[in-house]
């Protein structure tokens, strides 16, 4: 059996959201319909934006999930992401610290959904 896990993230405009986690990723999605955009981020896992579930989602809603992209590239890595993004204007909900397995930030996508940058195990 095939098996691939899809995250999928609730957002109010799929093709808003997905020009910003495009940009984000730096890359293109993989599949696209007006509601329904996806980003293959490798065998067996994609990432999903997915709008007409909720309607109105609010940035000030608490989320209880998260989107996290793990960093290969160490500490450094992670604060070059951190100052690009937070020069881009993207939302920054905690600046970077020592969380115990190493340096990480959170940051909020435009409907609010949280985005963790880690490093990689």
């Amino acid at each position: 059996m095939t098996t691939s896990v899809v995250s999928i993230v609730y957002v109010n405009d799929a093709p808003a959201a997905a020009r910003f986690y495009g940009d984000l990723l730096g890359m293109r999605p993989s599949f696209e319909t007006p509601g329904y955009i996806t980003f293959d981020l490798g065998p067996g896992a994609d990432l999903a934006l997915w709008s007409g579930q909720f309607e109105d989602l609010s940035p000030d809603v608490p989320r209880a999930s998260e989107v996290c992209l793990a960093i290969g590239g160490g500490p450094d890595e992670i604060n070059a992401i951190f100052k690009q993004w937070q020069s881009e204007g993207v939302t920054i909900l905690h600046e970077p610290h020592d969380a115990g397995f190493g340096l990480t930030f959170l940051a909020a996508d435009p409907d609010g959904n949280r985005i963790r940058v880690a490093p990689r195990d």
